[in-house]
């Protein structure tokens, strides 16, 4: 599992592309687009992390529910009368082996649900946090048209120039991952 399946601890790209993206930053956009987009990214970094948090904590509660109800499934299959003998037609008897200790909740089974669904809530969480996150950091941007406007004429630039940088790759024979940093 790659550490980028989970939204809390997503990486940048690679160290060339993340100094294009400040060249970027620095030359094509204002004071006030700048401001604009460092509060968008603020937004989505809490956003996953408070999905993350409340992913996990709903995670470690449906866990505690599922351990509680077989934990009350077990009893009530304990308390439960159970046959000790199957006779037969031929009037033979044999006696059923008792499944008691083998349907017991364990240690082992608490730790993997509370482990699986810890992380499963924890994605969920991180990914809802990232589309809630993106959603904000959305309105946030689009406040201000002209400042928009801006925004997306320097993201395109640079969509550009990483798409040269590719190209330039690919041309010179380096893998694209080497480009990528990854």
């Amino acid at each position: 599992m790659s550490s980028d399946s989970l939204a809390l601890l997503r990486k940048n790209a690679g160290q060339d592309i993340a100094a294009l993206a400040e060249e970027h930053f620095k030359h094509d956009l204002q004071d006030s687009n700048r401001d604009a987009l460092k509060s968008a990214a603020g937004k989505i970094s809490a956003h996953v992390t408070i999905g993350s948090l409340i992913g996990l904590g709903l995670g470690a509660f449906l866990a505690f529910r599922l351990r509680r109800t077989r934990m009350q499934m077990f009893n009530a299959f304990r308390a439960n009368e159970k046959p000790t003998h199957v006779k037969f037609a031929d009037g033979r008897e044999e006696a059923i082996p008792d499944m008691t200790p083998f349907m017991r909740p364990s240690t082992l089974g608490d730790v993997a649900a509370y482990t699986f669904f810890g992380f499963g809530g924890l994605f969920i969480g991180g990914e809802t946090g990232v589309l809630t996150g993106s959603a904000s950091a959305g309105k946030t941007i689009s406040r201000d048209t002209e400042s928009r406007e801006r925004i997306e004429t320097a993201f395109r630039r640079f969509r550009a120039d990483v798409l040269r940088k590719e190209a330039d790759a690919l041309d010179t024979r380096r893998g694209v991952t080497e480009l990528l940093g990854l």
